[in-house]
């Protein structure tokens, strides 16, 4: 799964990352939680041949078919393996998927002295992008809410000994293709996979995170 992640590139340095032409001034974040807002990277909406756009939406998908929003925080993450046919998911994989930002994620490993959480991030620390779902709801009064979750995957060598699940990163070469409206979908499930532990690192990170309402950047500092 993918509970925590952290983002505190600044706006120039990911607009230049995904190319898109300005992104919403935000204060850096070392402990982003589920229902909390996240930047997302997508096609415009109903422009797409505008090309991209960065906005902030809630993280936790809500089918636009949802009733309420109660069942957001029990979507924050998706399973690659089923995606493209639970009804929660199946619409916003054929149309509206999106990158998500980040600079790296936490895992906990049980320990008997209690949960360690780690920071794991890429070796060359730079900006990654886990692949996404966004949709687009509309309350009963009819205010409207944009929300998002996490694509996840078996864990590879490096994240397993800490947790079976990892959030799918995107390779940029990959990205146009997860984001194309054109992609088969054959080809979309083909990158839904661990990216390769030899292109990433993890460290201990303070159990102080492990809290949702701390913030700064003791959390993913190395302990």
């Amino acid at each position: 799964m993918c509970g925590r992640f952290a983002l505190k590139a600044p706006p120039a340095d990911i607009a230049s990352h995904f190319g898109v032409d300005a992104v919403p001034e935000a204060a850096p974040r070392y402990n982003i939680a589920p229902t909390q807002p996240i930047l997302i990277v997508r096609h415009r909406w109903q422009q797409p041949e505008a090309g991209l756009e960065a906005v902030h939406v809630k993280w936790g998908l809500l089918p636009s078919w949802a009733k309420d929003e109660s069942m957001a925080a029990k979507l924050a993450n998706a399973r690659g393996e089923t995606v493209a046919e639970k009804p929660a998911f199946r619409s916003a994989f054929r149309r509206m998927r999106c990158l998500i930002p980040a600079d790296g994620f936490y895992e906990w490993e049980a320990t008997p002295s209690g949960k360690q959480p780690w920071f794991i991030r890429l070796k060359s620390q730079e900006l990654l992008a886990f692949a996404g779902l966004w949709e687009h709801w509309q309350a009963p009064d009819g205010t409207p809410l944009e929300t998002a979750t996490i694509i996840t995957t078996d864990a590879n060598e490096l994240v397993r000994p800490v947790h079976d699940r990892m959030p799918v990163i995107l390779q940029p070469a990959d990205y146009a293709a997860w984001l194309g409206a054109q992609t088969k979908a054959e080809d979309l499930k083909a990158l839904l996979k661990p990216l390769p532990e030899d292109l990433m690192e993890r460290y201990r990170v303070s159990r102080r995170m492990s809290n949702a309402r701390n913030e700064g950047e003791e959390c993913m500092a190395p302990v």
